[in-house]
């Protein structure tokens, strides 16, 4: 599923983006999720929405929101109060503050599932910053 999500400046980037470590946001075109970021016609968020995350040293990545395990768009992982996505069906956990969406536990981790991960950077037509697929 195609991934374009645009941030326009560094204010739209602060306001809607990740620019702290441990930050956290998911977007869900479909859902309007957040309900008020400006949606464009050509912004998408690829199968079960996009987890844009801010890891430890400060780094923007983007993880789809949809559980490897369970496949289904509307099955998304979560962040829990230990700072992992969990699913909430086979409650499998990843690490996407420090391990680029790795597996923790649950059948992901037995089966070595990791979270699909997307490109995170600046855009290279005027945007301040870009996630898109890899």
């Amino acid at each position: 599923m195609p991934v374009w999500l645009a941030f326009k400046s560094q204010a739209e980037w602060t306001l809607y983006g990740t620019p702290a470590a441990m930050d956290a946001r998911l977007f869900v075109k479909q859902s309007l999720i957040p309900s008020d970021f400006p949606y464009t016609s050509i912004e998408e968020t690829g199968y079960g929405g996009v987890w844009l995350v801010c890891d430890v040293m400060g780094v923007p990545k983007a993880y789809d929101a949809a559980c490897p395990v369970e496949v289904k768009r509307d099955v998304r992982v979560f962040i829990n109060d230990e700072h992992e996505a969990e699913c909430p069906v086979c409650h499998s956990t990843f690490d996407v503050f420090s391990l680029d969406g790795h597996p923790l536990s649950g059948r992901a981790a037995e089966e070595g599932w990791g979270l699909r991960r997307y490109g995170v950077g600046p855009g290279g037509r005027g945007e301040f910053m870009v996630v898109r697929q890899r």
